[in-house]
């Protein structure tokens, strides 16, 4: 789940930088409500000196953070998950406030972070828990063999603003769970809810110092990257390689979820009311702003007339608006006036080049960031809006005359990011997915994998290095140490170690022959 626009890519005054065309200057930045255009807060830049002095701060806290165990930590992030639920009506305001999400959508951010914390807190022990190994010969049993996971000290996130709690807190939790501490920098269009739980953290429950914000824009996530000790960055596949240059300064390890332009294939076999209620919502969920968010449609011939009817019906039912705690609405504002431009550019560039625009296509016009749910029909991959990241509430749909040549267009881009298979037979609607490349592909369903924890969540091609979820999701913030501890009561010497004489490489040449050699070869020489 992904910003499509560059941190720092707009130039505001004095030198400081906002993707959302906010009045900023070497000290503050305005944060705006997307549903009318009003300011809701001005916030104070964090410097690189203090950025450096936050790290630090927190590199102190994280030995004795570590050092508490799983245990101890358990305690505390239970705390900030009930502190969550004590507040998430607030949570939920402000974040709808800052994003222009309807409730239902701005809810789910609250709603991820507590499921989070217990599936870590459950998880984590066992899955950097001492592993033993054996080795594969067994002259060397002679030893314990282990794999330790510790972690890495200071962990920074650069999160975008379209999830501005699941996209920092989120990957925050698995990283304190592990034993780091964790500083974040998020999004400088949307960082006041992140603020509101970095206030709960330390004032409301006390917690210790290793959890902290950091804000600004290019040259504040600059400075944390040139600090921690591991860098985890969710946004454009743009600024991703920019972050991965500068990690590569300091050697900081990193892992990026970049863009994304996931398919969906429809079979002419497939439940079409399902997959017509799959589509509108993997499509809108979030106004369409979900870097897994279904972004391109791909239906056989024999069934694509009824398809796109019905989906454009569907859609035509949608309420949009404004709905504070009220769920009447479907679908917000976009957060972003910048991604308003490239929506707008994909749509007319669609409609230049011969699809028709069945509903919507259009922005609203008056104050606030609204464009309207779109379903473009008879698309192809002439149009930027079947092979661009276009990051918001349209959804195009292609005709195909197979199976296999939706597969051969699915793959036929240079993201990996997740995809979705509609097919009469589940089976062979896996058979299917095995064909797609991608991280994830749901088979009769949508975006579901990212509520299974327990599954890898990250991308191919250039969507992306690593994962979060699953046991690669927490490990990738610990360092492997391998262990060798002998079992018994040793010799002063080893047959390896010298001196070196003929008596010796004798016997080791017999040891390893009866080792690695098959059948007689094993007894001669």
């Amino acid at each position: 789940m992904e910003s499509a626009t560059k941190p720092g890519e707009a130039t505001a005054t004095n030198g400081a930088t906002a993707t959302n065309g906010a009045t900023a200057t070497a000290e503050t930045f305005d944060v705006y409500r997307p549903a009318d255009g009003s300011v809701m807060r001005t916030v104070e830049i964090t410097s690189p000196a203090k950025v450096a002095e936050t790290v630090a701060a927190a590199r102190a806290a994280q030995k004795e953070w570590e050092a508490i165990g799983f245990g101890g930590r358990k305690v505390w992030l239970e705390r900030l998950r009930d502190w969550i639920f004590d507040n998430q009506d607030h949570l939920d305001e402000v974040m709808q406030q800052e994003t222009g999400k309807v409730r239902a959508d701005a809810a789910l951010e609250a709603f991820y972070c507590v499921d989070a914390i217990n599936f870590w807190n459950d998880q984590g022990p066992k899955w950097l828990a001492d592993e033993v190994v054996t080795p594969h010969v067994p002259i060397l049993r002679t030893k314990r063999h282990k794999i330790v996971y510790r972690p890495y000290g200071v962990v920074g996130l650069i999160s975008p603003w379209n999830f501005p709690v699941i996209l920092s807190l989120g990957d925050a939790i698995p990283a304190l769970v592990a034993g780091n501490a964790a500083v974040v920098k998020p999004s400088e269009i949307t960082p006041l809810t992140l603020m509101e739980i970095e206030r709960g953290w330390k004032e409301d429950i006390g917690g210790p110092d290793v959890f902290h914000v950091v804000n600004g824009v290019a040259e504040t996530a600059g400075a944390l990257i040139d600090e921690v000790d591991y860098l985890q960055f969710t946004g454009s596949e743009r600024t991703g390689k920019l972050v991965m240059k500068r990690a590569a300064e300091t050697l900081t390890p990193v892992s990026l979820e970049l863009g994304g332009k996931d398919p969906m294939i429809v079979t002419r076999d497939a439940d079409i009311e399902r997959a017509v209620n799959a589509t509108a919502w993997g499509g809108l969920i979030n106004t369409g702003q979900i870097c897994i968010s279904i972004e391109r449609v791909y239906v056989e011939e024999p069934i694509y007339d009824e398809f796109v009817e019905k989906l454009k019906a569907k859609v035509e039912t949608l309420r949009q608006g404004a709905d504070g705690d009220s769920y009447t609405a479907e679908v917000g504002a976009m957060t972003s006036p910048a991604q308003i431009d490239i929506v707008s550019d994909h749509v007319e560039d669609a409609r230049a080049k011969g699809a028709r625009i069945l509903t919507g296509g259009r922005k609203k016009e008056g104050p606030g960031d609204w464009y309207e749910p779109t379903v473009i029909a008879d698309a192809d991959h002439s149009m930027k809006v079947m092979t661009d990241e276009t990051f918001g509430p349209v959804i195009p749909v292609m005709k195909v005359k197979s199976v296999d040549e939706a597969v051969e267009l699915a793959n036929d881009t240079r993201y990996g990011l997740g995809s979705s298979v509609f097919a009469g037979d589940p089976e062979e609607g896996e058979r299917i997915a095995r064909r797609i490349e991608a991280g994830h592909c749901n088979v009769n369903d949508v975006l579901v994998n990212y509520n299974v924890l327990s599954l890898p969540m990250g991308g191919w091609k250039n969507s992306g290095i690593g994962v979060r979820h699953g046991a690669q999701g927490i490990r990738r913030f610990c360092h492997t140490e391998a262990l060798t501890v002998p079992r018994m009561k040793q010799t002063k010497n080893e047959p390896m170690w010298f001196p070196y004489n003929a008596r010796k490489r004798n016997f080791l040449r017999r040891v390893y022959r009866l080792m690695n050699a098959r059948g007689r070869k094993r007894f001669k020489g």
